[in-house]
């Protein structure tokens, strides 16, 4: 059975450093959500609490409706996969993906055949003789995931199970992860620093910083809508472009005036604006309107390549363009950058104060 997860006001400070400070997060039941931010945020710490490995100092934690902040970990009918694979070198992977119905006393007909089970479910049929220095990483790691499993957990934790693997085994691996999430049904939640990974997996992504939430929303909101400039730079590339806010909420930028959104600062505000490399167009004919720019590096990155330009100013700009639009666009060539008609978020800018 799944269960949502409530986090409610968890605060935990290690002497003078405040790890969390009063988080608040939903889960629902059956959802995957990822835990993403800079190190030091309190994504590890806030995972950690939900296993029961650490102890909040206020706050609580409630299990489908019921509240287990004081309940030890044991008890929690948690599954964790950490990024080690820490597998037991003298178990074969049926042995390891069956140890905890050990523990629990579950038969042994049940026990075999619940790790042939799930060791077929994670992509590894006839390896339950297998022992682990016999496995690669990434077979390892799905022995990891297959015990976590066996004992039918109630919530399913992922500490960075995939930073220690090469880039093709991870693609791969995450890709399993989160079929076999689908196809369980159980509540996960995902602690990553690794965007990519958060946001092709996740239902929904939880940005968090000095140890509070400063977004969660489904993967495209957040990254076509974010609600804080913190979370506009942390996730994905964003251009932070020198603006000027005009009457009637718009701010002047490249050459255009485009809608801020949110609350738009005090009008002549000096402000920074902050445009992804896709939010903007390129044009090479002599009569386009916008900000005249110089091409100095062009990066080929398969189906889109990212122009680093600098226009006329000095100001710097990435644009990312379809790769076979940019073709002639080489170092040097000039032409003109345009931003699309769409809302913009503003900061303030770069290395002032409040005004």
């Amino acid at each position: 059975m799944t269960v949502p997860l409530q986090l409610r006001g968890l605060r935990r400070e290690f002497g003078s450093t405040t790890a969390l400070d009063g988080l608040d997060l939903d889960i629902a039941a059956g959802e995957l959500i990822a835990l993403l931010g800079p190190s030091g945020c309190g994504k590890t710490t806030a995972l950690r609490i939900i296993a029961g490995f650490e102890t909040a100092d206020s706050g609580a934690l409630l299990m489908g409706g019921e509240d287990v902040t004081a309940v030890p970990a044991n008890r929690r009918d948690i599954g964790m996969v950490f990024q080690s694979y820490s597998l037991f070198p003298n178990m074969t992977a049926a042995g390891n993906v069956a140890y905890g119905l050990r523990v629990r006393n579950t038969p042994a007909a049940e026990r075999t055949a619940r790790a042939r089970e799930l060791l077929d479910l994670v992509g590894l049929p006839g390896r339950a003789g297998h022992y682990p220095h016999q496995l690669s990483g990434g077979q390892q790691q799905r022995v990891a995931l297959a015990r976590a499993l066996a004992i039918r957990p109630r919530v399913l934790l992922l500490d960075e199970p995939l930073s220690a693997l090469d880039a093709k085994v991870r693609l791969t691996l995450r890709e399993e992860i989160r079929r076999i999430q689908l196809e369980l049904g159980i509540t996960t939640v995902f602690v990553t620093h690794d965007q990519e990974e958060a946001l092709s997996m996740a239902d929904r992504v939880a940005v968090m910083r000095g140890g509070r939430l400063e977004q969660c929303a489904p993967p495209n909101e957040l990254y076509e809508r974010p609600a804080t400039p913190f979370v506009a730079e942390f996730v994905g590339t964003m251009n932070r472009l020198p603006g000027t806010v005009r009457e009637g909420g718009v701010v002047e930028i490249l050459g255009r005036r485009l809608p801020i959104h949110g609350t738009a600062p005090a009008a002549g505000r000096a402000v920074d604006v902050l445009l992804r490399p896709e939010g903007l167009a390129i044009r090479t004919d002599a009569d386009a309107e916008g900000t005249t720019a110089t091409v100095r590096v062009a990066t080929f990155l398969g189906a889109t390549t990212r122009l680093h330009l600098t226009t006329e100013s000095g100001v710097p700009v990435k644009a990312d363009l379809p790769s076979w639009e940019a073709a002639d666009l080489t170092v040097g060539a000039r032409c003109t950058v345009v931003p699309h008609e769409k809302p913009v978020l503003v900061a303030e800018r770069a290395g002032e104060g409040v005004g």
